[in-house]
């Protein structure tokens, strides 16, 4: 059974950081470009220029590489860094990102879209290109986001809980289907024992998460973090007071969510609405 790793920031420039973790996982197994190339179907030469930096490589390789390597979703996340614009990054988003590769578990409160973890392709890609993401940029940013899902699907998966602000679950995509597709499958990953879903609905009114996403993150050495985001800019947060007392407003939250249960019913009465496509 593969293990999580932790990571430590070496490199601080992502493309530098990614292909340093390349050369470390393989030089680990002891394995040569020639061998990983065999093993994989891959020409080696790809993965000696991977190594170099000069090339990041396409998302299925990179998925391959996760499996091989048993890293699920590691080194898609830092792929999807090293492919982006780096500008955009801060230091602390980029140690938030390993930090998730390490967590034991994942708890989280989303004020208005649901989290990547549970996005369908179709979800994905409507957000991203609304952020202004286009052409092959935007496709390998919704691969490599539906890579991250292995995250909940690996053999060791945390354990995540999501408590959704109903507003979430009001704020469709434009083509029905889609949506409807995007609800389904909500449902399916909620059967899943590792994954817990809760809906926060209007009426609890306002309360201390009324304005940011946060992700808490249960680290193998016992310690929580915490990451807020808002549609502008995101924070880690380490420290001990700060982290606990979002904790406490999350507790809040979660004692007027609604159960599990009465959270799959709310689902299915918001997909129960949803228009059928007219016949063509």
């Amino acid at each position: 059974m593969p293990t999580r790793r932790t990571v430590t920031g070496r490199s601080r420039e992502p493309r530098a950081r990614f292909a340093e973790e390349l050369r470390l996982l393989r030089t680990a197994r002891g394995d040569s470009l020639r061998q990983l190339g065999e093993r994989l179907g891959w020409d080696w030469s790809l993965f000696g220029k991977m190594e170099k930096g000069e090339t990041v490589g396409g998302p299925e390789v990179v998925q391959a590489l996760d499996h091989h390597y048993g890293t699920p979703g590691l080194l898609l996340a830092l792929w999807e860094l090293a492919v982006s614009d780096q500008t955009q990054f801060k230091e602390r988003y980029r140690r938030y990102m390993a930090l998730e590769a390490e967590a034991t578990s994942l708890w989280h409160f989303a004020v208005s879209i649901l989290p990547g973890l549970l996005q369908t392709a179709e979800y994905a890609r409507a957000l991203l290109a609304a952020g202004g993401i286009k052409g092959e940029a935007l496709n390998q940013q919704v691969e490599a986001r539906m890579g991250r899902r292995e995250l909940l699907a690996s053999e060791d998966p945390p354990q995540f809980r999501t408590i959704l602000s109903e507003a979430v679950l009001r704020t469709p995509l434009r083509e029905p289907e889609r949506w409807r597709k995007q609800l389904e499958y909500l449902l399916e990953v909620g059967e899943r024992d590792e994954v817990t879903i809760q809906v926060s609905p209007f009426s609890v009114g306002l309360h201390g998460l009324t304005n940011a996403d946060v992700m808490f993150l249960r680290l193998s050495d016992g310690r929580t973090v915490a990451y807020a985001e808002n549609g502008y800019r995101g924070e880690l947060i380490e420290e001990t007071v700060p982290v606990e007392r979002l904790q406490r407003a999350y507790d809040s939250v979660r004692d007027l969510a609604l159960t599990p249960a009465e959270s799959r019913k709310f689902i299915l009465r918001i997909l129960e609405e949803v228009p059928c496509d007219p016949p063509t």
